[in-house]
C-alpha cells in the first residue's frame, strides 16, 4: 500500500511539473494560435497553426493565460518595426485575439487614397505579382514595400465597388505607445480602419512562423484518413519574419 501511494506522489509532482512548465513556455516563449479567418491572405491562411514568441515586445498580463493580472505593467518591452504581425488583443473587448500587420508606430502620419497607403506622406511602392480567384473574388496579389525595404504579399479585390468602403480613409497619426494595423487581405479584414489605434499594452507577441498548415476544406480532424492529402507541405516551417529588400 505504501508503494502505490508513493507511485501515486510520484505521478502527481510530475505532473505538476509538466504543467508548471507548460504554462511557463505557453506564457514566456512561445505560443500556438490557428487562424479562423481569411483576413490575412495570402500571408496566413485559414487552418494555419503559428508559433508567436511571447518575449519580443515584453510580458504583460496578456502575456498569462486568461490574461491574469499579475504583472502590473508591461516590463522588458521593446517596440514592434513596422512590417511585424502581432498578435493582440482587439481594444473592443481587450479579451479576443487578432493578427494583422503592424503599418503605423508611434508619431507615423498613415493615409490611405485609392486603396494605396500613404506613410508620412509617402507612398508605399508596390509591385503587382498577378491575378488570382480568391474565394468568389478575383483579386489582384502585391508586393508592398515598406519605406526600409521590408516587403510583404498583399491581397486587393480587383473590381471595386462600393460594397468596398475601406480603401479611403483621412490622414491619422499614430499615438504614442499605440500602433497602426492592416490585414494583409485589405478588404477583408476588421483592423485599425474600423477598431482603431492597438495599445501596446493590448500586445501578446510576434507571429513567428506557421509550424503546421491544414486545409479545412480538404479534410477533417476527425477523419484520419483525409490528414495527408490536408496538410499543406510548402507551409511547413513557414517564415513570418518580412522580407528585407
Amino acid at each position: 500500500m505504501k508503494k502505490k501511494k508513493n507511485k501515486f506522489k510520484e505521478n502527481v509532482i510530475t505532473l505538476f511539473y509538466a504543467i508548471t512548465a507548460a504554462i511557463l513556455i505557453r506564457s514566456f516563449l512561445f505560443e500556438p494560435f490557428s487562424i479562423p479567418s481569411g483576413s490575412m491572405y495570402p500571408t496566413l491562411k485559414v487552418g494555419d497553426y503559428l508559433f508567436v514568441s511571447k518575449f519580443d515586445y515584453g510580458f504583460y498580463k496578456h502575456s498569462l493565460p486568461f490574461s491574469i493580472p499579475l504583472i502590473p505593467k508591461r516590463i522588458f518591452y521593446t517596440e514592434p518595426k513596422r512590417g511585424d504581425v502581432v498578435v493582440f488583443k482587439t481594444p473592443e473587448d481587450n479579451r479576443t485575439d487578432y493578427v494583422k500587420r503592424v503599418i503605423g508606430v508611434p508619431g507615423d502620419k498613415i493615409k490611405m487614397i485609392s486603396s494605396e497607403i500613404y506613410l508620412n506622406n509617402i507612398k508605399l511602392n508596390r509591385i503587382k505579382i498577378n491575378n488570382e480567384p480568391y474565394k468568389y473574388f478575383d483579386v489582384i496579389r502585391y508586393k508592398e514595400f515598406l519605406p526600409d525595404g521590408r516587403n510583404y504579399e498583399i491581397f486587393e479585390m480587383e473590381n471595386q465597388n462600393n460594397f468596398f468602403q475601406t480603401n479611403d480613409f483621412d490622414e491619422v497619426e499614430v499615438p504614442k505607445d499605440s500602433f497602426y494595423v492592416l490585414g494583409d487581405n485589405r478588404d477583408n479584414s476588421q483592423d485599425s480602419r474600423f477598431v482603431g489605434f492597438i495599445p501596446k499594452s493590448n500586445l501578446v507577441g510576434k507571429s513567428r512562423i506557421v509550424f503546421l498548415s491544414f486545409d479545412p476544406e480538404i479534410g477533417s480532424w476527425l477523419k484520419f484518413w483525409t490528414w495527408y492529402s490536408a496538410l499543406r507541405k510548402d507551409r511547413f516551417l513557414f517564415s513570418l519574419i518580412p522580407n528585407n529588400g
